[in-house]
């Protein structure tokens, strides 16, 4: 078992980049900071930092190291909360894609915070195939994700509707030659799908704007960088939507789903009801 205190100690090093600042934070003396280094490097059995006068850096096993103390020094700190506060809720870690976290979410999530002082809801918003990782490896109690369709599990699917799309003041000439596209990083189903569609057609392709921010995709397409594949919700009125008249057939079928943990909390069954109605009516309003 790692000591937390020893982790405390190593975040606090790596943090304020030095012994001696980070006594400061932790309320040690430099000398027992540096004597909690050298254990937790005896314990895992590595050095954990590089020491270069004054300046501290973590090395690569360090760095490996540090966001698992980052995250078990959260979930300790959650649970005392927990156990200090017999009223809690608890916590609920929730994943979401982040069209749909731009989309009024923040708001729904807002008041079922205010509803319910009480819990703890930690928020995060990534790719689906991240959110999908994360909440199989117990990282999430509840996720809302897209994948394709006709996958099995979950509290609710609805399927989504998705379309390729370019600028409307400033339209690509798509007719011949590679295709530029703009869309999120590697693992997005939506890069897949673009990519996999225009490779069946004949079609070659090339990125042109990549970005992990959906507001940043938007805009790209907005100014004629390329053409990307947005889901209705995403679409905005500087966007064209493209169709197999312009020689970009539909793409493969995705579906957006809620899926919990096993076991989940009775606040996680009580915000995916929220969510659930929530999605029923955004999809109510696409089709």
């Amino acid at each position: 078992m790692l000591d937390l205190e020893l982790l405390r100690s190593f975040v606090s090093v790596v943090d304020a980049g030095g012994f001696t600042r980070a006594g400061e934070r932790v309320h040690r003396t430099q000398s027992t900071v540096s004597q909690q280094i050298k254990r937790l490097e005896d314990d895992v059995g590595q050095p954990l930092l590089n020491r270069n006068g004054k300046d501290v850096t973590p090395t690569e096993a360090g760095e490996r190291l540090l966001s698992y103390a980052r995250r078990l020094l959260s979930l300790a700190e959650e649970a005392r909360d927990v156990v200090a506060r017999p009223e809690s809720e608890g916590a609920v870690r929730l994943g979401v894609p982040e069209d749909f976290a731009a989309y009024r979410l923040a708001k729904l999530l807002a008041a079922f915070s205010r509803s319910h002082p009480g819990l703890r809801l930690d928020v995060r918003t990534d790719q689906s195939a991240n959110l999908k990782r994360d909440l199989e490896r117990g990282e999430l109690d509840l996720a809302l994700f897209k994948r394709s369709a006709g996958e099995k599990g979950g509290i609710a699917v609805w399927p989504e509707r998705v379309h390729w799309v370019t600028s409307k003041s400033h339209p690509r000439d798509t007719r011949t030659g590679s295709v530029p596209l703009i869309g999120f990083p590697t693992g997005c189903l939506y890069r897949a799908g673009a990519i996999h569609a225009l490779e069946s057609a004949g079609r070659s392709w090339h990125m042109t704007y990549t970005s992990s921010n959906l507001s940043g995709i938007q805009a790209a397409v907005a100014a004629g960088m390329g053409l990307s594949i947005l889901s209705e919700i995403a679409i905005q009125a500087d966007h064209r939507v493209l169709t197999a008249k312009d020689g970009f057939a539909p793409i493969d079928r995705t579906e957006v789903a809620l899926v919990a943990a096993p076991g989940a909390s009775p606040a996680t069954l009580r915000l995916a009801d929220r969510l659930a109605e929530f999605c029923s009516t955004v999809q109510a309003k696409a089709a």
